[in-house]
């Protein structure tokens, strides 16, 4: 099992930390001596984990903050309270995602619901919180993507399906693709600015979660034909959440997680194992595109994280 380094004295903000990865990776972060917000959506669920976290772990420091990622406007407000507190901030765990809505859905602002939750939202947050990154000695961003990265492909001429017919795991693709090139390019950005902070991106294999259903059964209320798939897919090998959650812990606090450096299961097809340097995406090597990519999510969200530092 993977052991998170001593994070005492750093504060770290986890999104969608009131279950799966997200939980795990906030309750280890914590039970290593970190400060952790969890950034969730429904602040009563986030509660419910940081009560289940306390319960392991007493001396935990757990805050619940709202936010939600499919709300710029909801972005916009948790960090601007979190900037408002003037505290360093050492790690950003950008986590949180929706899989595979049966049909195309949209956010508060327009956007499909993937794209916009998966990629568009931890855009704009970490754009958002890149002052009070920059103000901490030695900040990272740690972005989850998905072994689906390597079925994504970012079509710049229709980024929210409109013209496309609808299709939930392309659409998922697409947006966990965006993550990887999103972490990819601000380590380069970083670089190239000086920063000190560093962008790495990983993804959690086969992991049992509420991911594949929860997603799954929006609009309907009831399993889709992803949840059918998965099911029928019993056989394939899957891992439990707290070996699931450790590439995402590697890349966020490993000393020698490489800035742009992307981390999976070692297992067959990277479904299970420990931690081991994934394989990336090949749309995630074109550095042109990914550069592309970070200007269209600036003028979408209407964060500009270049005017930064």
């Amino acid at each position: 099992m993977y052991a998170v380094p001593d994070q005492s004295g750093k504060l770290a903000v986890v999104t969608g930390a009131n279950s799966g990865t997200g939980k795990e990776a906030a309750r280890r972060l914590a039970e290593a001596g970190a400060r952790v917000v969890l950034a969730v959506r429904t602040p009563a669920k986030g509660e419910q984990a940081r009560a289940e976290i306390l319960a392991r772990h007493p001396r935990a420091q757990l805050e619940v903050r709202r936010v939600d990622l499919a709300d710029l406007a909801s972005v916009a407000a948790f960090a601007d309270g979190l900037l408002a507190d003037a505290v360093p901030l050492d790690l950003l765990v950008n986590n949180a995602g929706v899989m595979a809505p049966p049909r195309r859905m949209a956010t508060a602002d327009g956007f499909e619901l993937q794209f916009g939750s998966n990629f568009l939202g931890p855009f704009a947050l970490t754009a958002r919180l890149l002052p009070a990154l920059l103000a901490a000695p030695a900040p990272r961003v740690a972005t989850m993507s998905s072994i689906m990265a390597h079925f994504g492909r970012i079509d710049f001429g229709d980024l929210q399906w409109e013209r496309r017919r609808y299709q939930p795991m392309l659409s998922y693709a697409q947006s966990k693709l965006a993550d990887l090139m999103m972490a990819r390019h601000l380590a380069e950005l970083a670089a190239e600015r000086g920063w000190p902070l560093r962008s790495t991106a990983a993804h959690p294999g086969y992991t049992r979660t509420n991911l594949q259903t929860a997603g799954a059964s929006l609009a309907t209320g009831r399993p889709s034909r992803l949840h059918r798939l998965t099911s029928a897919l019993d056989f394939l090998p899957k891992q439990e959440v707290g070996t699931g959650a450790e590439p995402l812990l590697y890349a966020a606090t490993a000393a020698d997680a490489a800035p742009g450096g992307y981390y999976g299961p070692d297992g067959p097809f990277e479904l299970t194992g420990p931690t081991t340097t994934a394989r990336v995406a090949r749309g995630a090597l074109d550095r042109g595109a990914a550069a592309r990519l970070w200007a269209a999510a600036e003028r979408l969200t209407g964060v500009e994280a270049a005017s930064v530092g």
